[in-house]
């Protein structure tokens, strides 16, 4: 009998959030394809990024399935998400001067092989320049404040707000970079029924 196929979004604690409830979590280094982008998400310069991004995600999971008997559900898109002045993000909320971070998560047991492979297949589907833009990279946020949105993007910033006075209400300071995970696919869901993860990384005051 083959092995199930993996869903980490089900399975892993870090996939887990709740609209209109701030939980405070533990997330652990986890690895990720990764690919930098400026501007709103809907500006060339994100769409190109995870239009690099999926081509090599389904490279890895056919790898996977076929050299290691291991098939999963390719892992959500996320994005990491700052500017230079954070209001520009919360706030004043203004996508021209917004950086991104556009992400897939990476299963534990992917090694280098398996990704070099996978590099190589994507490269038929891919331009060169764009797939070079594509790199490994292991993310540590630790201690998190996480919550679940749902609706248009547009309406993020009050949650976002909220999220940010628990983390200092929890005696504890923003650290690292905004985070969000994407549960359904914008292309086809109506904004209302949009389902955003939202997260931040908090520290301890020093």
């Amino acid at each position: 009998m083959a092995a199930s196929k993996v869903d980490l979004k089900k399975s892993l604690p870090s996939y887990a959030a709740r609209r209109g409830r701030i939980d405070l979590i533990d997330v652990p280094p986890l690895r990720y394809l990764a690919v930098d982008a400026a501007g709103a998400p809907d500006d060339d310069s994100f769409i190109s990024a995870v239009e690099a991004l999926y081509p090599f995600a389904y490279a890895l999971k056919f790898a996977s399935k076929i050299d290691r008997g291991r098939d999963y559900v390719v892992p959500p898109l996320e994005a990491l998400w700052w500017a230079e002045d954070m209001a520009a993000f919360s706030t004043s909320r203004d996508p021209s001067q917004w950086l991104s971070t556009a992400m897939i998560l990476v299963p534990e047991w992917i090694d280098d092989e398996l990704l070099d492979a996978a590099r190589g297949k994507a490269a038929r589907k891919v331009a060169a320049d764009q797939l070079a833009r594509v790199r490994v990279e292991t993310i540590e946020e630790g201690r998190c404040a996480q919550t679940l949105h749902v609706g248009p993007f547009s309406e993020e910033g009050p949650v976002i707000e909220a999220m940010h006075q628990a983390i200092a209400d929890a005696g504890l300071a923003l650290a690292g970079k905004h985070h969000e995970i994407y549960l359904g696919d914008p292309r086809r869901t109506a904004p209302e029924k949009l389902r955003t993860i939202l997260r931040q990384p908090a520290v301890s005051p020093s």
